[in-house]
């Protein structure tokens, strides 16, 4: 196999990978990723650069707009191609990573689609990707199952299980284990491409097809790009171009100004767009993080009825149904609090009123990332949403400036949240640096989504020396002094006997390294993915 891969395919691991998964690396399938890879990679890249030019233009106050290029794709009138009949009611969507036990539980957890995560909830290290693969194998098949030696239980498939979409990871995440052409291959084409490549033949048979989440996508470009790959990919397969189906997140500040582009590029494909609400926050954050008057309160205090949040919310609504796909709103990442009736009762009550907000602004579904909030969110969109979806909500009156996506919410910083970040970012990172991408922290479930966001207020407000609720400055100095005593807080909790076998000193290193570079890191997995 190596010497085809050298000879023919021009295609190596990396070193350090021990399991070659021969069921799915199959010389048909390392072929295939070749063809991706020497087709679009270049591509990929070179939408990359372009970012590094657009944050460049922001540092020098060229805030984002409307684009007066594609002017006619707004004003025209045009639709989406179709959507399939397994899309058209996704009133309750729950997510999670690739796991086995987490694969089986969620299609079975009563929501009408299950997105399973390659990207912010998933630790890409090899074994866990490859696994993964094998996983949605498995499930797409029927076959998968799963026994808990701890729990002394046994996991299989119900027969109705939800409808799976697949994330690959974003364009900008490597696959470092896999070299083609002398170069790391792109993560999102590996996701992509092995998922395709195994699954679609087993999805047609039973009259659905690979469906997809697209994330964090910044510009309609990147857009054309997955059009493409979808094409080029179906082209290959012998199959009609338009079977692959994808919604994509609209999870940063600039692709809420290209709504309709995005859509129009993928016309053929799209079904749906969504609201990323914690990527969406981090990227606000991260475009305009030299610029002092964009300064965010506490992460706690950033909700979707923040303006900036509500006025995107409300322009993914309309720009949706006037192409005839879905808008989906956003997660709700609460988890039960067992040992506190109260405090749960008042964090369900949280999750209903969210989900009220979206379905009567006219969401056709929604987020949640635990099992247990499935019946809440679904109680609540059969209320008000008894049709299938709501693309008949159309909100035609809504004016949506440039101004209203980029204002700027009210709120206070305080030593708390900041405390809250440092210990929030460093447990989160440990957990990863383990291979685990999913962590119930204080009640929520956290992915990498929302360390960013908590790394990255850190940074900017470490860089202009923020004013605190209690007039004092966030200087360098204090947020030393918080950083050790949320350290040593870590240290005593976990023992000092017990700190060999975890991955904290790394975290905290990469940690404190993060917020106090100079030069901001544009996402905190590139650096901590070469130490996995």
């Amino acid at each position: 196999m190596e010497e085809l891969l050298n000879r023919v395919l021009n295609l190596q691991f990396s070193e350090g990978v021990i399991n070659y998964y021969p069921e799915l690396l199959t010389d048909e399938a390392l072929e295939f990723l070749v063809a991706l890879h020497t087709r679009f990679d270049k591509g990929r890249l070179q939408l990359l650069e372009e970012r590094d030019r657009q944050q460049s233009r922001f540092d020098l106050g060229i805030f984002p707009s409307f684009p007066e290029e594609t002017k006619f794709t707004r004003d025209e009138d045009w639709h989406a191609a179709y959507i399939p009949q397994d899309l058209r009611d996704r009133r309750v969507e729950i997510t999670g990573p690739v796991e086995r036990k987490m694969v089986i539980n969620a299609l079975n957890s009563g929501a009408k689609t299950f997105m399973a995560d390659f990207e912010d909830s998933n630790s890409p290290t090899w074994d866990n990707c490859m696994q993964g693969q094998q996983n949605l194998l498995d499930a797409n098949k029927r076959t998968i199952s799963y026994y808990d030696p701890k729990k002394d239980k046994s996991y299989s498939l119900n027969n109705e299980v939800a409808v799976l979409l697949v994330r690959p990871r974003g364009l900008h995440l490597n696959e470092r284990h896999l070299i083609i052409n002398g170069k790391e291959a792109s993560g999102s084409l590996i996701d992509f491409g092995l998922y395709v490549f195994h699954n679609t033949e087993v999805l047609r048979a039973r009259r659905s097809a690979p469906y997809f989440y697209l994330p964090k996508l910044e510009h309609y470009l990147e857009a054309r790009w997955w059009d493409e790959v979808f094409t080029f990919t179906e082209e290959y397969m012998g199959i009609p171009v338009g079977t692959f189906k994808a919604t994509v997140l609209i999870e940063t500040i600039t692709a809420s100004f290209q709504l309709d582009e995005i859509i129009y590029e993928l016309k053929n494909h799209i079904v749906g767009l969504n609201c990323g609400r914690w990527d969406y926050i981090f990227s606000y954050i991260k475009k305009f993080r030299n610029h002092r008057e964009f300064i965010l309160p506490n992460r706690d205090q950033v909700t979707m009825t923040a303006p900036f949040m509500d006025a995107y919310s409300r322009l993914v609504i309309q720009r949706c149904h006037k192409r005839g796909i879905h808008a989906m709103g956003g997660m709700a990442a609460q988890i039960p609090i067992k040992d506190n009736p109260t405090a749960n009762a008042a964090a369900l009550e949280k999750v209903k009123l969210d989900k009220e907000r979206e379905v009567k602004n006219g969401h056709d579904g929604t987020w949640v990332a635990h099992p247990a909030l499935v019946q809440i969110a679904k109680t609540v969109f059969d209320k008000y949403m008894q049709e299938e979806n709501q693309l008949d909500v159309m909100r035609e009156n809504d004016a949506i400036s440039e101004e209203d996506l980029i204002s700027i919410p009210e709120g206070t910083i305080t030593e708390e949240g900041i405390r809250k970040n440092i210990n929030v970012g460093i447990l989160y990172l440990e957990a990863w640096l383990r291979g685990n991408g999913c962590v119930a922290l204080y009640n929520l479930m956290e992915d990498a989504a929302t360390a960013e966001i908590s790394r990255t207020q850190v940074w900017q407000w470490r860089k202009y020396e923020v004013l605190l609720d209690d007039q004092r400055r966030f200087t360098n100095d204090l947020y030393q002094r918080f950083f050790n005593e949320e350290t040593e807080k870590i240290r005593h909790l976990v023992g000092e006997g017990n700190m060999r076998n975890t991955q904290f000193e790394k975290a905290f290193e990469l940690f404190h390294q993060l917020v106090t570079d100079r030069e901001f890191k544009e996402f905190l997995t590139l650096d901590a993915y070469q130490q996995i």
